[in-house]
């Protein structure tokens, strides 16, 4: 068969056993999940001596060291990937589960139910620990899901997969589930965001190229967030003991993902106290700070900030300083360059708090805390199966409620329309 072929086929068994899904009560699907948690347990040296393979092709074909780690799956990261899982178990399965009920004059009784949306497609690069999330708040949630993840990852996602598959099984998961896109033809990924009819969402996790890649090329809806351009603002306000530890926290704990700090911003009362600290404690963690000339004024070891770095998403130990005049001054700066994903105050003062939460039009706004946080696990979500930056449906941390729609389900007795 051609590869449309192999996708189209792909895609009516993913619609069959959304149905067959759809008829699952929370217990089977609980059920499912634990003897999944118990197959990635039992499999573990055989996924790890698969993401050893991807690791070595990695190295050899001269990936990043930040790309490298978001590939690596330590027995650290395994953990975690069981334990999202049975954390997935623990939530209140959302389906079925009635929004809002009303009852008109004529008598009808009107309501409004959550159920799936039906067959997701998750299209990812590098980390393979999606193949686990992305699968287990499907399964959750009632949908079937379609996984491609990157070439770099293959190996790493297809043991995943077929520990999954198997341990679902037991309890039986319906035939086709989950299916993972085995082959590194990228027309593949063109093939599946075309699917009109058979895929009903898809959700892009990597890098922007691949996310308007995907947008240009779908037929179906996709939710995604193009960047992570995420940004702390240090107000006059601050402790800047805490703004330290926070900023630290936002840029070098896993400077590789999207939700890591990119810019720091520092009111220009505080910059002279607070920026030379900053410097000794990044600099002693091999970060490189680009300022504007104000920040590069105090610090002179700075290097020169381009037009270009303040709408750069390094997803490295790279960090963009300016000093501002104010708080609002912050915000127009995170409105004119930011990605709308996830941005961070420090400050003391109340009302400048309420002031950036209320302007900064961002899927998550913190008020002293690092951005690291915006992430479904973190969030209570047990995991997520990505972190969108669109307006319409679902924003920031997708988790179970995310993933389903909803229908109007009207109980009547006779009644016409007059």
């Amino acid at each position: 068969m051609s590869l449309h072929d192999d996708m189209v086929l792909m895609g009516d068994r993913a619609v069959t056993a959304s149905r067959a899904l759809a008829r699952l009560s929370s217990r089977r699907k609980n059920l499912i999940l634990e003897a999944m948690a118990e197959e990635l347990n039992t499999r573990r040296d055989a996924i790890k001596a698969a993401n050893a393979r991807d690791m070595e092709a990695g190295k050899q074909a001269g990936m990043s060291p930040a790309l490298l780690d978001r590939l690596l799956l330590s027995d650290a990261r395994i953990d975690s990937m069981i334990k999202g899982l049975r954390a997935v178990i623990g939530l209140k399965d959302p389906v079925g589960t009635k929004i809002s009920r009303w009852i008109r004059p004529n008598g009808l009784v009107i309501q409004k139910v959550r159920t799936p949306i039906g067959v997701i497609g998750i299209i990812y690069e590098s980390r393979p620990n999606v193949t686990a999330d992305a699968a287990s708040l499907c399964i959750k949630t009632s949908n079937a899901v379609i996984l491609r993840g990157g070439k770099e990852a293959m190996q790493s996602n297809l043991a995943i997969a077929e520990a999954m598959q198997a341990g679902g099984a037991r309890k039986d998961l319906p035939e086709h589930a989950i299916q993972l896109v085995a082959t590194t033809d990228r027309d593949a990924v063109r093939e599946l965001v075309q699917l009109e009819g058979r895929v009903d969402l898809v959700m892009p996790r990597g890098g922007e190229s691949l996310i308007r890649a995907v947008v240009e090329q779908a037929r179906v809806p996709v939710i995604k967030h193009f960047k992570g351009v995420c940004h702390v603002y240090v107000d006059e306000s601050a402790n800047l003991d805490m703004a330290l530890k926070i900023v630290e926290n936002s840029k070098c704990q896993r400077p590789g993902v999207c939700n890591a700090v990119e810019k720091v911003l520092v009111h220009e009362k505080v910059a002279s106290a607070f920026l030379p600290k900053m410097t000794d404690l990044l600099t002693a963690k091999k970060v490189e700070l680009r300022g504007d000339a104000a920040a590069r004024a105090i610090v002179p070891s700075m290097k020169e900030a381009t037009e270009e770095d303040w709408y750069a998403e390094y997803l490295d130990l790279i960090l963009g300083v300016r000093v501002v005049s104010s708080v609002q001054a912050a915000i127009d700066h995170i409105t004119k360059y930011g990605s709308h994903h996830s941005d961070s105050i420090i400050a003391e003062d109340k009302k400048t708090q309420e002031l950036f939460t209320e302007e900064v039009d961002s899927a998550a706004v913190y008020v002293n805390a690092s951005t690291r946080f915006t992430d479904g696990g973190e969030f209570g979500l047990g995991a997520e199966i990505g972190i969108s930056t669109d307006k319409l449906h679902a924003r920031g941390p997708m988790g179970l409620e995310e993933l389903t729609s909803y229908k109007y389900v009207v109980l009547g007795t006779g009644q016409i329309r007059e």
